[in-house]
This record gives C-alpha cells, sequence and structure tokens, in this order.
C-alpha cells in the first residue's frame, strides 16, 4: 500500500454546493478524492460493500468515479459523512485497522454524537506490555470510561452486557500491575444465580464459587499469556475471589474490581466501597436492568447511583446498546427487550 503526501493531508477534498431541481430543500455534493489507490481499495471494502453500508449508515447517497468518492444529501449529512470518511481515509493511511464491526460502531457513535470525529473515538488505548496490540476505545462512551478511571479512585459503568466495562476495567488494571503503579489487583463478583439453580457443587469452598469467576479469568488470560497469568495469580499478586471474601478487609495499593455489581445488597454494595485503602483504584460494573437478587433485595448498585452521584472523586459513566462491542445481532436483541420491558411498565401503570 502507497502513502499519501503530507502536503495533500493526505487526502484533497473539493466540495460543491447546488440545489437539485424539482426538489423542496437544497441537496449538498462533496467530492472527497483519495490519491492512494490502496486505501480506497480498503474503503470500499469486498465488493464495495463495505461502503454501502457505511454510506448508508451515514444518511447519505454515495459512489465513486475514479479516485473521488462523491456525496450526496441534506447539508449536515454531507458535511458529517466527509468528515467521517476524511477520517478514516487518514487513519487507514498511517496503519491502523479498523474492523467492519468498528466502522458500524463508529457509524452509530457519530450519529448519537454529531460533533465527534472518528480519531476521538479510537485514538484512546490502553498498552499492556508483552500485549502484541493495544486494547483500543471503541465508542465515546468507552473513551470517557477510560478517562473517568485514570483521573477517579472510583468509576462506576453502568450499562448493558457486552459493552467492555469490565474488560477495559481489566486492562486498564493488568497496565498499573505491570507498570508497578499498584500492588495487586482484586477482581470481584457477587455469587448469585442468574436466573436458575445450580444445585449442590462439590468441592472446597473455593471450587464452588469458581463458576461465578470464570468470566473474570477469560478476560484476565485475554489481557497476558496464560502461564504468567496464573503465575500472578498464584502469587497472590492478582486475586479473583466472590464478593463476599472482601469482608473485613483493608485494600491498599490495589485496582479493585467489582463486577455484576447489580447484584449487590445494599450492605454489601456499602461492605465494598468501604474497604478503599491508601493508593487504590476502584471500578464498579453492572447492569441495573439485569438483576438476580430475590424478589424485595434493591440493587445495591441503583441505590449506590442514587447515593453518591456528584461526590467529588466518584464517576459515573454510562453505556447504551450502542457501545455494544459484541456481534451486532446484540444490539438489535438488547433494544427489543429493553423495548418490552417499556411496555410492560407502561401496562402496569394503567392497572
Amino acid at each position: 500500500m502507497g502513502t499519501m503526501d503530507d502536503a495533500d493531508a493526505r487526502t484533497r477534498l473539493a466540495v460543491g454546493q447546488a440545489e437539485e431541481e424539482g426538489t423542496a430543500s437544497a441537496r449538498t455534493k462533496a467530492e472527497l478524492e483519495v490519491a492512494d489507490t490502496g486505501i480506497l481499495t480498503t474503503l470500499m471494502g469486498p465488493r464495495g460493500e463495505q461502503f454501502r453500508q457505511l454510506t448508508k449508515g451515514l444518511g447519505v447517497e454515495a459512489g465513486v468515479r475514479g479516485n473521488v468518492v462523491q456525496i450526496v444529501g441534506p447539508q449536515a449529512e454531507v458535511e458529517a459523512a466527509r468528515r467521517f470518511l476524511s477520517d478514516l481515509v487518514a487513519m487507514l493511511a498511517s496503519g491502523t485497522e479498523l474492523t467492519p464491526n468498528d466502522l458500524a460502531r463508529a457509524v452509530a457513535a457519530v450519529r448519537e454524537h454529531p460533533g465527534a470525529t472518528l480519531r476521538e473515538i479510537f485514538e484512546d488505548v490502553v498498552v499492556i506490555p508483552a500485549r502484541k496490540k493495544p486494547i483500543a476505545a471503541k465508542s465515546i462512551a468507552q473513551k470517557r470510561y477510560l478517562q473517568a478511571i485514570r483521573a477517579h479512585d472510583l468509576t462506576f459503568g453502568i450499562g448493558p452486557a457486552g459493552t467492555g466495562k469490565t474488560y477495559l476495567a481489566m486492562a486498564m488494571a493488568v497496565q498499573a500491575l505491570l507498570e508497578r503503579r499498584i500492588k495487586r489487583i482484586i477482581l470481584a463478583r457477587p455469587a448469585v444465580e442468574a436466573g436458575e439453580k445450580l444445585g449442590f457443587l462439590p468441592g472446597d469452598l473455593a471450587e464452588k464459587v469458581n463458576p461465578y469467576l470464570r468470566p473474570l479469568y477469560d478476560a484476565l488470560y485475554d489481557m497476558m499469556d496464560t502461564e504468567k497469568a496464573s503465575g500472578l495469580v498464584s502469587r497472590g499478586l492478582i486475586e479473583v475471589a466472590p464478593l463476599a471474601f472482601m469482608r473485613g478487609r483493608t485494600l491498599n495499593d490495589s485496582f479493585v474490581i467489582l463486577d455484576e455489581a447489580q447484584n449487590t445488597t445494599s450492605d454489601q454494595m456499602k461492605m465494598f466501597l468501604t474497604r478503599l485503602g491508601y493508593s487504590s483504584k476502584a471500578v464498579v460494573t453492572g447492569d441495573v436492568t439485569q438483576v438476580d437478587l430475590p424478589q424485595g433485595h434493591r440493587s445495591g448498585l441503583a441505590e449506590a447511583r442514587e447515593l453518591l452521584g456528584g461526590i467529588e472523586g466518584i464517576a459515573f459513566c454510562h453505556f447504551t446498546e450502542v457501545d455494544v462491542v459484541r456481534h451486532p445481532l446484540v444490539q438489535r436483541i438488547i433494544v427489543a427487550y429493553d423495548r418490552r420491558d417499556q411496555e410492560r411498565k407502561v401496562e402496569k401503570g394503567k392497572e
């Protein structure tokens, strides 16, 4: 793949406007010339499908003639699309690799935050020594979440599953440990059954609760070599434990993550939050719409959101289905269930 001349800022834009005959409102035409044919090919994707999906998501009509991308549509959408595609060309020219799913999420992000640029979404990364690729934010919400964790001693990440809340917190914790800014990582989860009875589990206490902690181990082993991670766990530098093990402890020089916090009771949440010691950070993650507590028990996460909002040193970051980084179908599934829940609330209000 060739490189683009810095003097041309990798792209040369020619923007013209013309009101189309027979239309009630002005439509804008913008042209984006991409001098590097290799980058243009990458932008288009196989059989041009990626380009079609991008422009459809951006709400414009577009085509390619030679090395020139032609964009037509309402003025605001055309300008946003031109800026998005220009940013994308520049990022591709710098060697950034973006998957079709990354781009789909980026389109959703800029539609939700019209002033955002593509670089603003993807520029924040967590670099972990010995890991080949840095871990990058994939949405505006993820970027703000990383910034909040850096700037605050206590951060709450609240939103649907699959939005990267726990994974990004884990990445920040591993980075801090390997850079020796903290002495240990503590990963905790409440051991609450998610809708089904698991029955009697054999083994000692650690073996009984291990199934609840498996997702935390999975994220950890994705951050670093399995052998290295296991060594850190065996030496006590990384501890994965049920929330009940936190009682009575004071956690100094630590990075503490409480996952699935919507399943904590009020007392458990208070107990956890008061464990934080000197030179420590805590991140609390959960989805207040997916509470598995017995009926009549209020979620400690929902209560903490009400009680602690506005306190200096505490940040609350909220995610939506737009920020889901799993299969694109997951976003639509979440929206469908949210719609059902809203309909149930309306029906209940009529009773």
